[in-house]
């Protein structure tokens, strides 16, 4: 029988927020143990605050985009690193730089747990790569947010929610948001591999962990399903 394939975005924001998050992480790794026994799972980590925090720094002191970029990067690893020691022996033992190695490792059985790979390419962008490398049945984005909204819900209350959008609809809110300069639900190159894989997409809130297994499980979720097409 074949296994279906999951690719798992987890923005930083989600991860180490500074709330709990020591309980929060094993409750995560619990659930992608349960969930690996009958499939394949790759799980992409953010950076969140503490890379935003060492990328202005960076920039402080002078560091070029490319520099706070790997900057970023780094602490996208030491995340992956929290959660694959979560993970225990479910983790393969690497954390891959490349998501040509990060496909390869998702063969082994094990749980794949990576960050980011290069300067100019966001989490969000090589979890979609890894999707459509492997091919993935399905990527999750486990954000801060609970769904697609039409503008930032904290700070526009009248923001209309999304239940379900196509990829072509979340590529112009995505366009909108970027051209506003606000951080985007997904990101814009992430988004172009995706409609290339005709990968479904769903984004959930990533602290709510049983919206977010049932997004992995492909069911019914309170969240954003973003169509292919």
């Amino acid at each position: 029988m074949l296994l279906e394939k999951v690719v798992v975005s987890v923005g930083g924001s989600i991860l180490i927020p500074g709330n709990d998050d020591s309980e929060y992480i094993r409750k995560l790794a619990s659930m992608f143990r349960k969930l690996s026994k009958d499939m394949k799972i790759v799980i992409v980590c953010g950076g969140g605050k503490i890379a935003r925090y060492y990328t202005q720094i960076g920039k402080e002191l002078g560091a070029g985009v490319d520099q706070r970029d790997m900057l970023g990067i780094d602490v996208t690893r030491t995340n992956a690193r929290l959660l694959a020691i979560a993970l225990g022996d479910a983790a393969h033992e690497d954390i891959p730089y490349t998501v040509s190695v990060a496909a390869k490792a998702s063969m082994s059985g094990k749980i794949v747990v990576m960050g980011g790979t290069v300067p100019g390419h966001t989490t969000d962008a090589v979890a979609a790569e890894v999707a459509s490398l492997i091919p993935a049945d399905r990527i999750i984005n486990a954000t801060s947010v609970d769904a697609v909204y039409s503008d930032d819900p904290r700070k526009d209350p009248d923001a209309e929610r999304y239940s379900r959008l196509t990829i072509k609809e979340l590529q112009d809110i995505v366009y909108s948001e970027h051209d506003a300069g606000r951080s985007s639900v997904f990101d814009p190159l992430g988004i172009k591999i995706l409609i290339k894989g005709k990968i479904p997409l769903s984004i959930v809130d990533g602290r709510n962990l049983e919206e977010l297994e049932n997004a992995i499980l492909g069911r019914k979720i309170n969240g954003t399903v973003i169509d292919p097409v």
